[in-house]
């Protein structure tokens, strides 16, 4: 049997992330969560590792929407087929995203996401003096 609250962290985490809070979404990640995305952007771990990969993902975007299409619950381990839409100043990028998350006493302790990696920076910008 799954556990509805698994599906809502993981959404309200997403939600929260999306909205640029980073102290209160990462407040929902355990001290050692793993967060991996396919190379080059790799592993990293806890709370600092997470905003250190997003904070400056996000720095252009103007809005977040995390478009949810399917979701599985086994055990402690969440499924989410989701569209991420990304608003920029010259519009609206979408990326296919599957993520995998494990919730263990309320907090995430795994996050992998599965997505083409030349879909997204062929339309992302490139931060200053790179």
């Amino acid at each position: 049997m799954s556990d509805p609250s698994l599906l809502e962290t993981v959404k309200i985490f997403l939600e929260t992330m999306g909205k640029k809070d980073y102290e209160s979404g990462t407040s929902m990640v355990s001290d050692d969560c793993e967060y991996t995305n396919p190379a080059p952007f790799g592993t990293v771990h806890g709370p600092a590792g997470i905003r250190g990969v997003l904070e400056p993902f996000f720095s252009p975007t103007l809005e977040n929407q995390f478009v949810w299409k399917h979701t599985a619950v086994e055990g402690a381990t969440v499924f989410v087929e989701r569209v991420d839409r990304h608003h920029l100043p010259d519009g609206w990028v979408e990326l296919p995203v599957t993520g995998v998350f494990e919730v263990r006493d309320g907090r995430i302790t795994i996050w992998r996401d599965y997505f083409d990696v030349t879909t997204i920076l062929g339309v992302w910008p490139q931060p200053e003096g790179v």
